[in-house]
């Protein structure tokens, strides 16, 4: 195991890192910009480390700063967390050749899975569904034409080397094509430095379900469930559940043993992601892999006992996995709500300031009311990164045994000073829709919800 790791991220996800590598006896370097050199969560590492001014490309982006600093600390290991550098492939093999551990998949896969075209293409060959739509990057606007003529409309635009719903377009006639490929592919440049896009057949009413894997170095891939991810808004997750509603037990296994041997078969390794689109008529559909840790990564952790974050570190480390397919088991149901510094009724506008009261009902990490976050009160949420306050998670005996839980604690909360997603949240769960898993990825956009 390692002495001492480098904890390359901010915000709640630096924290659960840092919990991780306390329960492991690892030392954990916190890293910090100028923004927010200040916030009380940097406490709970055993050394702060400053690197740069408030702006991530100068910071948590900067790439010679985080390995000076893994070097000078004498880290053996980085944690990239999600978001930032943790799909980075050249940052990977940069820790490699500095002779540090990146916790992590390889560079190769982390290469592979980054390109969602290239990705899509790879699962299509060992025998995952992938949906309809451009086997490489589209050339240009011309070749989107002809190809959303062929598949038919309406169609999404994805950026090929992100997430995140950045340069993402979702395109219903061909009279509209031209401006959202022009706006998607620089959306897309901006974002991930790549303007290329792919497309895929939009599929109306879909739901989006995601398989949580681990992958150890002597060839053992498991998989640990699903969770339901179709509560979204702008693209992006607002709520996660697992286990998906309605999703048998005959599914789960025969998915999972699916995937398992699609990434056995290119030699994966760590903690990953599989990504699907539902259709209504039960086809399950690839979309992406995420080679990372993933937000909603607590809901697993609840219905399944087994510390994610904790064994990308031991996988890392070298160790093998200590439990078998046949001896996971999902116990009760698991719902996280993602509290953001933004406003609803501005289309989700980010709201960065002080925030002047945070209470939070009780919680512990092993539930089963947990939280994930950073934050206290006075703490003022930064401009320059993503407006997560904190993730509220909540395990019941059932699923309405975990919606009541979830209710109950989201009126305990009081958040004020800044604008938030909390009366958004309240409304889903206490939505007639939502209590019956009546809903998918279009849920947000047709109820009508005003603060």
């Amino acid at each position: 195991m390692f002495k001492k790791i480098l904890v390359a991220n901010r915000g709640e996800i630096a924290c659960r890192i840092i919990r991780a590598c306390h329960e492991l006896n690892v030392a954990a370097v916190a890293v910090c910009s100028e923004a927010d050199e200040k916030a009380v969560y940097l406490q709970e590492a055993d050394e702060v480390i400053f690197i740069g001014p408030g702006p991530s490309s100068l910071s948590y982006l900067n790439q010679d700063a985080l390995l000076n600093a893994a070097q000078e600390r004498e880290c053996e290991a980085i944690h990239p967390g999600y978001g930032f550098l943790a799909e980075n492939a050249l940052f990977a093999t940069r820790c490699e050749q500095q002779k540090l551990t990146f916790i992590g998949p390889r560079p190769a896969h982390i290469r592979l899975m980054g390109d969602k075209a290239t990705a899509r293409e790879t699962m299509r060959k060992v025998g995952l569904a992938v949906m309809p739509g451009s086997q490489e990057v589209l050339r240009s606007l011309e070749e989107a034409m002809l190809l959303a003529a062929e598949i038919g409309y309406p169609v999404l635009l994805k950026a090929t080397a992100g997430g995140g719903g950045k340069g993402m377009r979702l395109v219903h006639s061909a009279k509209e094509m031209k401006d959202n490929f022009l706006q998607g592919s620089g959306e897309a440049q901006k974002a991930f430095s790549n303007p290329d896009l792919y497309m895929e057949k939009y599929v109306v009413n879909a739901r989006h379900i995601e398989f949580q894997i681990l992958a150890d170095g002597y060839g053992n891939v498991i998989h640990l469930g699903e969770r339901e991810c179709s509560i979204q808004r702008k693209h992006q997750k607002l709520l996660e559940e697992a286990p998906a509603f309605g999703f048998s037990e005959k599914r789960r296994a025969e998915m999972g043993q699916k995937i398992c041997a699609a990434l056995t078969s290119i030699g994966y390794l760590g903690a990953g992601t599989m990504e699907f689109l539902l259709s209504q008529t039960e086809e399950l559909y690839f979309m992406e892999m995420n080679t990372r840790i993933q937000v909603e990564h607590p809901v697993t952790e609840l219905v399944t006992g087994i510390d994610l974050v904790a064994w990308q570190i031991k996988i890392a480390a070298g160790e093998k996995l200590a439990f078998l397919q046949e001896q996971i088991t999902w116990t009760g149901h698991a719902i996280e709500c993602r509290l953001n510094a933004e406003d609803p009724n501005q289309d989700f506008k980010p709201s960065p300031g002080f925030i002047t009261r945070f209470d939070m009902p009780e919680h512990s990490p092993q539930g089963p009311i947990r939280l994930d976050t950073h934050v206290t009160r006075d703490y003022q949420i930064p401009p320059y990164y993503d407006s997560m306050i904190g993730k509220l998670i909540v395990h019941g005996n059932d699923r309405g045994d975990a919606i009541k839980r979830m209710q109950k604690a989201l009126g305990e909360i009081v958040i004020e000073g800044v604008s938030t997603t909390l009366d958004l949240q309240r409304m889903i769960v206490g939505h007639p829709q939502f209590a019956i898993g009546g809903y998918d990825c279009g849920f947000l956009q047709r109820i009508k919800w005003q603060k």
